[in-house]
C-alpha cells in the first residue's frame, strides 16, 4: 500500500512539473516567429515511469524532470518550428491535469484533516 506522504509527493512533483511546462509552452509561443526556435517540450511522465519498481514501490529521488527538443515537427514560414494550435492543445491538456492534481491533492488533505478530527 501506498503511504500518504508518498502519494502528496507525487502530487507534488506532478504540480512542479506542470508548472515547468507551462513555461516551456509559454516560451514556445513567445518564439513562434523567432528563425531556427526548435519547440521544447518536458519528460515527466518518463521520469515517473522510470522511478516506479516492479513490486509498485516509487523512489522519488529518481524523478528528475528534463527539457528536451522533440525535433520531429516540420518548420513553418517563420524558420520555426513552434506551432500555434499544437501548444495551445499542449496548453488545455497541461490546464486540465494541473487541475486534476490540484484536486486530488486537497482530497487527500481532506481525509487526513477528516482523521484527525474523528475521536
Amino acid at each position: 500500500m501506498i503511504q500518504d506522504s508518498t502519494v502528496i509527493n507525487l502530487l507534488e512533483a506532478g504540480l512542479r512539473a506542470e508548472g515547468l511546462r507551462q513555461q516551456t509552452i509559454a516560451n514556445n509561443v513567445a518564439n513562434i516567429n523567432t528563425e531556427g526556435f526548435r519547440r521544447s517540450d518536458i519528460k515527466f511522465e518518463q521520469a515517473l515511469q522510470k522511478a516506479m519498481g516492479q513490486d509498485g514501490s516509487f523512489d522519488l529521488e529518481k524523478v528528475e524532470v528534463e527539457t528536451f527538443q522533440p525535433l520531429n515537427t516540420s518548420i513553418n514560414e517563420y524558420g520555426s518550428d513552434v506551432n500555434l494550435d499544437s501548444e495551445v492543445g499542449e496548453l488545455v491538456k497541461n490546464s486540465i491535469r494541473h487541475r486534476t492534481y490540484m484536486l486530488v491533492l486537497k482530497k487527500k488533505y481532506t481525509q487526513m484533516d477528516d482523521a484527525m478530527r474523528t475521536p
